[in-house]
């Protein structure tokens, strides 16, 4: 990109434009400017890759669902043998799995190339959700860094009440080269 007659550069990364122009003696100048959506969310794609690997998502039972507010993701996983706890109830601790692993998804969804380690998970279980039901886990990304993102996930039972809220911290970093 050029200016009129000053030199212009631009950085994207995953959380700002960076634009870095020269003033007419010739002092850089950086200008972040918030970038809400840079790439498109690919959910089905990370999807497929997680249904193909043997991981967490996949033994519970989790399908993860594209929605069409930026930043926004859902993904909606049965209350069966494979997470409930011997009450006959979802486990809270497959309902943090639900939340963290939307937050992830969610994160590599809009950094590709990068890869997002949940750092800090917390929640509240308000309500028992019984077997034989399916949640549905909505998350919307509330800050988005360089480094760090910040997920508020809700998780809804089939009646669209709310069973747990959970927020998720996830550090995004770039993979290593094997």
């Amino acid at each position: 990109m050029k200016g009129i007659g000053n030199r212009l550069e631009c950085f994207v990364d995953c959380s700002f434009f960076t634009i870095f122009a020269r003033n007419e003696k010739q002092i850089p100048l950086g200008l972040d400017i918030p970038n809400k959506r840079i790439h498109d969310m690919d959910v089905e794609k990370i999807s497929a890759r997680l249904e193909k690997e043997d991981g967490l998502s996949r033994t519970l039972g989790m399908q993860f669902i594209s929605t069409p507010e930026p930043d926004t993701l859902m993904a909606k996983m049965a209350v069966d043998d494979r997470n409930k706890q011997i009450f006959g109830f979802l486990s809270g601790g497959a309902t943090l799995a639900l939340a963290e692993n939307v937050a992830g998804v969610g994160s590599n969804g809009i950094c590709p190339g990068k890869m997002a380690l949940g750092i800090n998970v917390s929640g509240s279980h308000v309500k028992a959700m019984p077997y034989g039901g399916t949640v549905t886990a909505f998350g919307k990304l509330v800050h988005k860094g360089n480094k760090l993102h910040v997920w508020q996930v809700d998780v809804k039972n089939d009646n669209g009440e709310i069973i747990s809220t959970v927020q998720v911290t996830n550090y995004v970093i770039d993979p290593k080269k094997k």
